[in-house]
C-alpha cells in the first residue's frame, strides 16, 4: 500500500552536534522502519519492576539485549498501556531489523500496566514532570547510556520533558500526537463540562480517536471502549488523565528546543492534528521530519501500522 502524506519535511543527513552522525542515522533508521509494512513477528518479552526515586515502574524488555546501540524507549498514551499502544506496531516482520539490532524498552506510567491494582482513595498521583524524572532510573537499571524515544500523546509529552532535561541521553525522538501546550482556559472549561456530561471512558476515547472514528463506532473504538470501561485499574487511568490535563507548557521554540533529530507523526483527522502542526512550527526544520498521514485517524500506529 502506498503511503499518502500531506506534509513532509525530511531532515538533512548531517549531525546537529559534532560526532552525532551515527546516532542520527540510528534515529532515522528506527523512524523509517516504524512506518514500514510487514508480517507477524513473535519475540520474547521480559517484564521488570524498576525502582525509581519516585516509585516503581512496570517495564517490559523486547528484542536483543545489547548496549552497543541506543535502546528504543517507548511511552504510551492515556487510556492505553505499553501493550495496547505498541504491540500491534512491533509485531510485523519489517520490525525484525529493529528487534535484531536494538533493545526495546516499553515503560508503563505508574499504575497503568494491564492488571494493575487500583490506587486507594486520596492517592497523590505524580505529575507529568515527576513521571519524566523517573526515566533515568530505567536507563540506569538496564545499563543504557542513550535511547531513541517513541511516544504517543501523553507519552510523547513525557518523553519530551525527559529529553529537554536530559539532552545527552536521547539520540532521536518519534512523537505521535504531541501537544506541547498546557490546557488553555477554553480547553479547561470544555473538559470540566465534558466530565459532567460524559463518562471517563468516553472522555478518553475522544482524546484517542477522531470524531469520524467515534461517529462510525469502528471496531477499534469498540474494542478500546470495552477494554477501558472494564479495566481493573480504571481509577488509575483517571488519575493519569487528570494529570495529563494539568500539564504545563513545554515552552519550546527554535532557540530552546531538542538537540536531537525529531520525527512528528499525526493522522490528518486526529484530535491533536493542529497541536502537532504547531509543534512542528516551533522546531528546527533542519533536524525535524513531519508526517501527516492521510485517513489515519487518532492512532496511526494502530490504524496504519503498514504505512
Amino acid at each position: 500500500m502506498t503511503t499518502e502524506m500531506q506534509e513532509i519535511a525530511i531532515t538533512e543527513e548531517k549531525p546537529l552536534l559534532t560526532g552525532q552522525a551515527d546516532s542520527t542515522k540510528d534515529a532515522e533508521l528506527v523512524a523509517r522502519i516504524l512506518l514500514d509494512q510487514g508480517q507477524t513477528l513473535s519475540c520474547s518479552l521480559q517484564e521488570h519492576s524498576v525502582e525509581t526515586p519516585h516509585g516503581v515502574l512496570h517495564v517490559t524488555l523486547h528484542g536483543t539485549r545489547t548496549t552497543r546501540r541506543p535502546a528504543i524507549l517507548t511511552f504510551h498514551d492515556v487510556g492505553l498501556d505499553s501493550k495496547s499502544c505498541f504491540s500491534h506496531l512491533f509485531k510485523f516482520e519489517e520490525m525484525q531489523e529493529i528487534v535484531k539490532n536494538f533493545t526495546l524498552i516499553h515503560i508503563d506510567a505508574p499504575g497503568q500496566e494491564e492488571g494493575a491494582a487500583g490506587y486507594p482513595a486520596g492517592y497523590q498521583y505524580p505529575p507529568m514532570d515527576t513521571i519524566a524524572e523517573m526515566i533515568p532510573a530505567v536507563l540506569q537499571f538496564f545499563n543504557f547510556r542513550t535511547v531513541i524515544g517513541v511516544g504517543v500523546g501523553a507519552g510523547a509529552y513525557i518523553l519530551s520533558k525527559f529529553t529537554l532535561a536530559n539532552p545527552d541521553s536521547v539520540e532521536g525522538l518519534v512523537l505521535i500526537n504531541i501537544d506541547t501546550n498546557a490546557r488553555g482556559w477554553i480547553d479547561w472549561a470544555a473538559q470540566k463540562l465534558s466530565s459532567v456530561t460524559s463518562s471517563l471512558t468516553e472522555q478518553i476515547l475522544s482524546h484517542l480517536f477522531s470524531q469520524e472514528e467515534l461517529s462510525s463506532n469502528t471496531d477499534l473504538v469498540q474494542s478500546h471502549r470495552e477494554r477501558i470501561s472494564k479495566a481493573s485499574n480504571l481509577v488509575n487511568i483517571e488519575l493519569l488523565w487528570k494529570t495529563y490535563n494539568s500539564r504545563r507548557d513545554l515552552n519550546i521554540d527554535r532557540s530552546s528546543t531538542f538537540k536531537c533529530p525529531v520525527m512528528l507523526v499525526v493522522g490528518d483527522q486526529a484530535p491533536y492534528e493542529d497541536a502537532a502542526v504547531e509543534c512542528n512550527s516551533k522546531l528546527d526544520p533542519t533536524t525535524t521530519s513531519f508526517l501527516k498521514m492521510a485517513d489515519a485517524g487518532g492512532l496511526p500506529q494502530l490504524t496504519q501500522p503498514r504505512n
